[in-house]
Order: C-alpha cells, then sequence, then structure tokens
C-alpha cells in the first residue's frame, strides 16, 4: 500500500462543542490505482484530502504513506515528505503567470536539488505525457483553462511522488474538458504508478475508476462496485 489512513478521526472547535469532519475512517489505496471519493458539499471529503497530504493532523488515527508512520513527525520532516512522496493537484492551477508551462514544472525540480538539465528534461516528458508539449513555452495567459489543468497535473508529478491527490479537478471546466482532465489523470496513475486519490462531487467521469468511496457526514463507506 502506498497510502494508507486507519480509523482517522478529525473534529473541528464549533462554539463550545466541536464539530465532527471525519468519525473513524480508514481507506487503503494501492499504488497504480485511483481511488474517487465522492459525497455532497460538507460532508467531508476536503477534510479527508488534506489529512491524507499531512497538512491537517488528525485527533486520532495514523497516515502511512509509502510504508512511512507520519504520526509523531515533525513539521520539517512532514513538508520533506511532501516534497518527495506526495503530489497535489490543487482546484485551482495557482500557476505563476511569469513563467512558462515547462518553468512551472522546473521549479518543483529545483526546490528539490535537482539540477537545471535534468529537470528540464523532465518537465517536458510530462508535459508530452499530458499532451502540451508544444506549449511549454507558453504562460498561463496563453493557456486555455484545460490546458492550465494539465500543467497543473504535471506539476503535480515533477518529483515522482508514490501518492497523487486530486481536488475537484473538474470544477472550472465544461462537460468535455473535465472528462477529458479525468481520462489523463486516470492514465497517469497507471503510469507513473501512483496511489492516486480523486475528490469530487460529480460521478458523471467515474467510469473508469478503480473505486469509489462516498463520504456522509464524515463517514467513508466503500461500495461493493470494484475493479
Amino acid at each position: 500500500m502506498s497510502l494508507h489512513l486507519t480509523g482517522i478521526t478529525l473534529t473541528y472547535p464549533d462554539g463550545d462543542s466541536r464539530l465532527t469532519a471525519l468519525d473513524h475512517v480508514t481507506l487503503e489505496v494501492p499504488r497504480g490505482s485511483l481511488t474517487a471519493v465522492v459525497g455532497p458539499s460538507g460532508s467531508g471529503k476536503s477534510s479527508l484530502l488534506a489529512v491524507a497530504a499531512t497538512l491537517i493532523t488528525p485527533d486520532s488515527g495514523t497516515v502511512t504513506v509509502d510504508g512511512a508512520d507520519t504520526t509523531g513527525m515533525t513539521r520539517a520532516q512532514l513538508t520533506d515528505l511532501r516534497r518527495r512522496k506526495i503530489g497535489i493537484v490543487f482546484q485551482q492551477p495557482n500557476l505563476l503567470p511569469s513563467l512558462t508551462a515547462a518553468e512551472q514544472l522546473q521549479v518543483m525540480a529545483q526546490i528539490d536539488g535537482r539540477r537545471p538539465r535534468t529537470a528540464r528534461d523532465r518537465a517536458m516528458e510530462l508535459l508530452d505525457a499530458v499532451g502540451l508539449a508544444g506549449q511549454a513555452d507558453r504562460r498561463p495567459h496563453q493557456l486555455s483553462g484545460g490546458q492550465r489543468q494539465r500543467v497543473n497535473i504535471a506539476r503535480a508529478l515533477m518529483n515522482d511522488p508514490t501518492v497523487l491527490l486530486v481536488d475537484e479537478p473538474t470544477s472550472a471546466l465544461d462537460h468535455e474538458r473535465g472528462a477529458a482532465v479525468i481520462d489523463l489523470i486516470t492514465r497517469l496513475t497507471h503510469q507513473q504508478v501512483t496511489a492516486t486519490v480523486l475528490v469530487t462531487h460529480d460521478r458523471a467521469h467515474l467510469t473508469a475508476a478503480d473505486r469509489i468511496a462516498e463520504v456522509h457526514d464524515g463517514r467513508l463507506r466503500l461500495p461493493a462496485r470494484s475493479r
């Protein structure tokens, strides 16, 4: 298993009491597979993704990434783990306006200490994988919404993560572009052999998911459907 959440409970202050966002959630995601997490707004999807990304520490339970138990890790250790092991595709691409598509990716590798030439080669390989090799020198304002999201996905894969976490990647796209992005994430999950968790409220594009988990009121349910 590359990602293993065990007995995760997460609460937030709510006046004089606490609101339960996640209630004893357990989820295992093997490498090379895509698990889609669906549910209505406020059900706990985003909280689950934040805990999996080690951005939030749960009240109880454990998060294991590529065999490493994150319990008790320092902030610096968690930052290092995210840089080396976890790729995050945020809902909005948030690309740097002054950088080209290739440079958006190269920055990630340079932060990790890779040589510029090595970073450039990896960036071009990933841009080719997402169908944007011909757009490598274009800046965000020269790209469509779907193309910017593809750069966002490629950037998340730049440091060869074992875990890929994707937050509502189709929310700003029309149906056709949304379907293309989900197909891309599914293909890259298998090609890059990542343990992928895709959070979405839209079931329309999930026919290729290996598994679909439902979140309701902070509780995770895994239906019988499995591939």
